[in-house]
């Protein structure tokens, strides 16, 4: 059976060059006569090959040399505790903007740790808060929120003023798809299985200054940001596997001309797929124009029928996973990185002619 076009919102779409690079290096890595998942973490091989994989991501994300990277385990949600353990103590407040499903989860989960409240919290989901919508506070210890929303395909197009507050943000579903000034956060953490590898890894760009912030009673061991930073990421066995496509993932990235020029095929796309919404008497994008994601376009007919009869001819032409999370129903088509613009024409096409 030919490759599909994979619109899944995570685990999603992995480059096909990666694929044949990865399966060709299964039973042999680099001459070892061993796969890197037999490889052992403390071997200096696979120190070398982690290490590499480390100096490409920051060339990739151009982050800054006051800025640890720790490659970590748990996914994004295990970051929703880890963050107020490692930062929530040096005031004991701290501001979270609610604008979709996981930034209201990491907002419930947070509260559990001290005096967090919401800055913003528009409600319906369907636009990002306004500058002019926020209410920052200046004695807050971080503000935390999700730049890219992929359930309800909503996305910030601007970076949040909050003066000399520690930005904390959540880039699962965005990172490496657009340029970013590492420099204007304090953290940033994402989930790989989106744009940067197979679940099971998550990266933290953390800046060094916060890695001697005081740590909630109780907080683990693996959950410090300073002791992984310490031990280079590798308390306990990291995502051996996951740590190498992320590098073959990187590298894919860097033939392909960068983040800055996948940025440009990604508007592409998302204008093919909005557009053909647009102009359909049959669909309609509920998130306002300025705020729609980039990653994540969410749809639908209003008919779970229709939408349902959509999904079959999609399917039928391999596009495929394209059914929305039960919060917004209908379609989403999620297309990250390794999306080609190809399967967002296809699909741009399926909407276009669907009646």
């Amino acid at each position: 059976m030919p490759r599909v076009y994979n619109f899944s919102a995570g685990p999603a779409m992995m480059p096909e060059e990666v694929l044949r690079r990865a399966a060709a290096e299964m039973s042999d890595y680099n001459g070892t006569g061993m796969s890197v998942m037999e490889m052992s973490h403390r071997s200096k091989g696979y120190i070398a090959l982690f290490e590499g994989v480390e100096r490409k991501f920051r060339a990739a994300m151009n982050v800054p040399e006051n800025f640890k990277v720790l490659f970590l385990q748990g996914g994004a949600t295990l970051q929703f505790s880890a963050v107020p353990m490692n930062l929530l103590a040096r005031t004991g407040k701290a501001d979270y903007a609610v604008t979709g499903y996981f930034s209201k989860k990491a907002f419930k989960s947070s509260q559990m740790y001290g005096a967090v409240r919401a800055a913003a919290d528009i409600g319906d989901y369907h636009r990002i808060p306004r500058q002019s919508e926020l209410s920052p506070d200046p004695e807050a210890a971080y503000f935390h929120y999700c730049h890219n929303n992929t359930v309800y395909g909503t996305r910030w197009s601007y970076l949040p003023d909050t003066g000399t507050v520690p930005l904390v943000c959540d880039m699962s579903s965005s990172i490496l798809s657009e340029p970013v000034d590492v420099s204007k956060f304090g953290v940033i953490y994402a989930g790989a299985q989106k744009n940067m590898g197979p679940a099971g890894l998550t990266v933290v760009v953390v800046r060094e200054d916060l890695l001697d912030s005081p740590l909630l009673p109780g907080t683990p061991e693996l959950l410090s940001y300073k002791a992984q930073a310490a031990n280079g990421s590798m308390i306990n066995t990291p995502a051996t596997y996951g740590v190498y496509l992320l590098g073959l993932v990187l590298d894919w990235l860097e033939d392909t001309g960068g983040v800055a020029a996948m940025a440009e095929i990604n508007r592409k796309k998302a204008a093919l797929v909005y557009g053909a919404v647009d102009a359909s008497p049959v669909f309609n994008c509920k998130a306002e124009e300025s705020s729609r994601s980039v990653m994540n376009a969410v749809f639908s007919s209003g008919d779970e029928a229709t939408d349902e009869r959509f999904l079959k001819e999609a399917a039928g032409r391999n596009l495929v996973t394209l059914k929305a999370h039960r919060a917004t129903g209908g379609v989403r088509a999620s297309m990250y990185n390794a999306m080609p613009l190809e399967g967002a024409q296809k699909l741009a096409e399926l909407i276009a002619e669907f009646r």
